[in-house]
């Protein structure tokens, strides 16, 4: 994928910013990114709608997440038939975003939804867009040790496999969302206290 884009004859990585810079553009086209288009906007999500259609797994028209109740956090969100994933990094309370396929794209090259998430945040600030809101409701991110708690009860209850490690990874998050749907609860794949105590309870009860 590299590309010799300072004219110098010569791909070089390490010392040439451009060329470094045009070859990393080039392993994105690899992967789909397609110039011009987004790959992330921030919106407001409501106090109600089906949170376990939320989650880059999961792709739906623009349209759709309109009638849900999805808007535009700094314009008005076109109800087309663009796909977009609902990416909620601190469950439905948080900041709230529709990842499109750029953004699968760059998911192709750093899978850590943090890291992508972040990256193409500064690239929308960057390009003009005010910095992000709070979300509809204060959250209190989890400590690793709750993390970890959390983890255990997950894979007592059969939810969750491997080693508890304290890290909110896409592996944890995915149990968390199957734990939400199994008890009833907002499926937005992000732990909460309401969470561990129901899990405590199951565990009692076993």
């Amino acid at each position: 994928h590299g590309i010799d884009f300072d004219g110098d004859g010569r791909v070089d990585m390490i010392r040439s910013v451009p060329d470094a810079l045009a070859s990393a553009a080039n392993l994105m086209k690899s992967f789909g990114w397609q110039r011009g288009h987004p790959w992330l906007q921030e919106v407001r999500v409501p106090a109600q709608m089906p949170w376990q259609e939320a989650g880059l797994d999961i792709q739906h028209p623009r349209s759709q997440w309109v009638r849900w109740g999805v808007a535009g956090a700094h314009s008005q969100l076109p109800a087309d038939n663009m796909p977009a994933s609902l990416v909620l990094p601190m469950g439905r309370n948080g900041p709230a975003f529709l990842a499109y396929p750029n953004f699968k794209a760059y998911i192709e090259w750093n899978a850590a939804l943090v890291y992508s998430t972040t990256a193409a945040y500064f690239a929308t600030r960057l390009a003009g867009a005010p910095p992000v809101g709070p979300g509809n409701a204060h959250v209190e991110p989890p400590t690793a040790q709750q993390v970890q708690e959390l983890q255990q009860l997950l894979i007592a209850r059969k939810f969750l496999t491997g080693e508890a490690d304290g890290k909110l990874g896409a592996g944890t998050r995915a149990a968390v969302k199957q734990a939400q749907i199994k008890l009833g609860l907002p499926a937005d794949s992000y732990p909460s206290p309401e969470l561990t105590e129901r899990l405590q309870i199951g565990r009692a009860h076993v």
